[in-house]
This record gives structure tokens, sequence and C-alpha cells, in this order.
């Protein structure tokens, strides 16, 4: 899930009541879940998310309800797989009116939130990975002063990256023997107010 609108993506969230009905923690990882394994169960997101089937079933409701998941093929009740509508999502604050931007403000902080546990939990596990997969992972930081321009162009170089890989999420057959599922995130904030 993006936080800043890319040109190239569908799913811009722009509706201020879909941005809060995704701005909790069970649903911010359901539709994570969901985007790596494709579909899933509300007993597999139970197990992902520790939550209680009942709970996953209710999330998985109230994310159809706002178009952000639809039923998979097979299965049936609890047992009935969903899928997402659109594997990529993205929000901002352009264009948007207060509602929007403290729904915007409240997704972000959430899905920010649900990334650095994910970061947290893989540096507790990380020396149980193989050495070939450690060695790439990581945290990189570095405070350059950019302009507005170059600040663009370093967002723009990131995604043309992350564009290479794209179309390995909706398509299996397109990844290669050995790949796994790996979380490239960006963060990147002015560090102080305009003075």
């Amino acid at each position: 899930m993006l936080i800043r609108v890319t040109e190239n993506l569908p799913g811009r969230i722009t509706e201020p009541k879909a941005l809060r009905a995704l701005s909790h923690p069970t649903r911010v990882a359901i539709v994570d879940l969901l985007g790596v394994e494709l579909a899933a169960t509300a007993t597999r997101c139970a197990e992902i998310t520790g939550e209680s089937v009942a709970s996953c079933s209710y999330h998985l409701g109230m994310l159809a309800k706002y178009g952000f998941v639809e039923p998979a093929a097979g299965g049936e009740g609890r047992e009935k797989p969903w899928k997402l509508v659109s594997l990529h999502h993205s929000f901002d604050m352009e264009d948007m009116d207060d509602e929007g931007q403290l729904a915007v403000e409240a997704l972000s902080e959430v899905v920010i939130d649900h990334h650095a546990a994910q970061h947290k939990e893989f540096i507790r596990r990380a020396s149980r990975e193989p050495e070939e997969w450690r060695r790439s992972a990581g945290s990189w930081s570095t405070t350059p002063y950019l302009t507005a321009a170059e600040f663009a162009e370093v967002a723009a170089e990131y995604e043309a990256i992350c564009a290479r890989y794209r179309d390995r999420i909706a398509d299996p057959s397109l990844r290669p023997e050995g790949s796994r599922p790996v979380r490239l995130h960006l963060t990147s904030w002015l560090t102080r107010p305009l003075d």
C-alpha cells in the first residue's frame, strides 16, 4: 500500500469514509496479507494477525463494504476466501478538505505502525534467516539537502525500481524460483518545517 499518489497505479483512495474504514490495524494487516497471498479466508487472516476468526470475518466484511475486498472463488462461510479488488492502493492529502486530510493522517499512522511492527519482527528473527537473505535486508538513512525537484527525482527513481518487479505481485508465474516476498519501504519526510 502506498501513502503517496503514484500516477501509474490504480486504486487512489479519495473518499474520507473509505480512508477511515481502512484506518484500523487489523484491516491494514488483512489488506497486507491479501496483497502477498492474493486470497485468504477469515481463518487464514486470524492465523497471521493473531485476531479471532470472528474478528477477521467482521473486518473482511467492512473491507468489502468499502470496496477493498471481494469474494474469491471457492469455499463457504468463514472458509470463503477473499481477495483484494485492487492490488495497489494510494492516498495522499492533495485536493482533500479538512475531513479528508484528517482521514489521510489517521490511515498513514496505522500503515506506518504496521510497517514498523513488521520490521521489528524481522529484526527479532533475522539471525535465523539464511545469510544470503540477511545481507540485503536492512535500513538505510541519510539526510541530504535536496531541492523540491531533486526530492521528486529521488521518489520517481525509487518508484521506477519497484515498478520493475510489480507484475510479479499479481502473477505468480512471473516469480523466479526461490523468490520470496520482500517489503521495500521508502519513507521520506521533511525534517523541519519551512522557516
